[in-house]
């Protein structure tokens, strides 16, 4: 199994042990980029927080401390769409 394979399915952010999705909990997939197949949970997040969120991780273009940046799906409020990568604060 590739790391690819392995994010797969599992909640960004979540502990490693238990990265699985919580039924109580609202989630949108991470399409493309570094984090393709991850969901994010925006149970608690607003439409205006939504529109472009900027995720830390160390698999993108700019390594360790850099972000992949997502925006939410025009017409699917259960997807993100990678717009790039951007290096993180020095």
């Amino acid at each position: 199994m590739d790391e690819v394979e392995f994010l797969r399915g599992r909640v960004y952010g979540a502990d490693h042990e238990d990265a699985g999705p919580r039924p109580e909990r609202a989630y949108a997939q991470l399409v493309g980029g570094p984090l393709d197949g991850l969901l994010l949970d925006v149970t608690e997040r607003t439409e205006e927080e939504l529109r472009e969120v900027a995720l830390i991780t160390e698999i993108g273009r700019y390594g360790p401390g850099g972000h992949a940046l997502y925006a939410r799906r025009e017409g699917d409020g259960g997807r993100l769409d990678w717009l790039g990568d951007a290096p993180g604060v020095p």
